[in-house]
């Protein structure tokens, strides 16, 4: 039994659901977007909830069931407000600046950085150790976020690097005179 696939999704004042078939489409007034749910699970809209439900007993049609919930839920906050992951740079010289659809970054690499923004995300750079990415998607945020943090990961020693802004870096001790 799914725990999160029991809960139903309410839709919020000026957020719209209309169903046809595995089609579910979500309208709001920050974002529109279109899911096609597989046919392990029923998607039924009654009252502003929806509700997912699966379809048999099999081990597919669990999975399914919390994972449509959740990106059904995931649609419908992103069609009243945005998704934001905020990072910060650490280090000597470390820095990032905006030049119109690209990210900048100065990492201590032998070149900088250059990071195409995709469409659907915002970045911006408040000041230049600090980074929001902001979108209605959920996973297009979260997969942003993580790509440029893979450009210089935070190191265990100093803690130098991009780092989530909640993140907590474990320290390792220094070598040992």
């Amino acid at each position: 039994m799914s725990r999160i696939g029991k809960l139903p999704v309410p839709l919020p004042d000026g957020v719209t659901a209309s169903l046809s078939g595995q089609k579910l489409e979500i309208k709001g007034p920050k974002d529109a977007k279109i899911f096609t749910a597989t046919d392990d699970v029923t998607i039924t809209i009654d009252d502003g909830l929806i509700r997912v439900t699966p379809r048999g007993k099999s081990k597919r049609a669990r999975q399914q069931w919390g994972m449509t919930r959740t990106v059904v839920a995931n649609m419908v906050h992103g069609a009243k407000e945005t998704f934001k992951k905020e990072l910060e740079i650490r280090g000597v010289g470390y820095r990032a600046q905006l030049q119109g659809n690209t990210l900048k970054l100065n990492l201590g690499l032998s070149h900088d950085v250059d990071f195409q923004i995709p469409e659907g995300v915002t970045v911006t750079v408040p000041k230049p150790t600090e980074l929001v990415v902001e979108g209605t998607d959920k996973q297009l945020v979260g997969q942003v976020a993580a790509n440029i943090r893979d450009w210089r990961r935070p190191e265990p020693y100093k803690g130098k690097g991009i780092r989530y802004k909640d993140e907590y870096i474990f320290q390792k001790e220094g070598k040992k005179k």
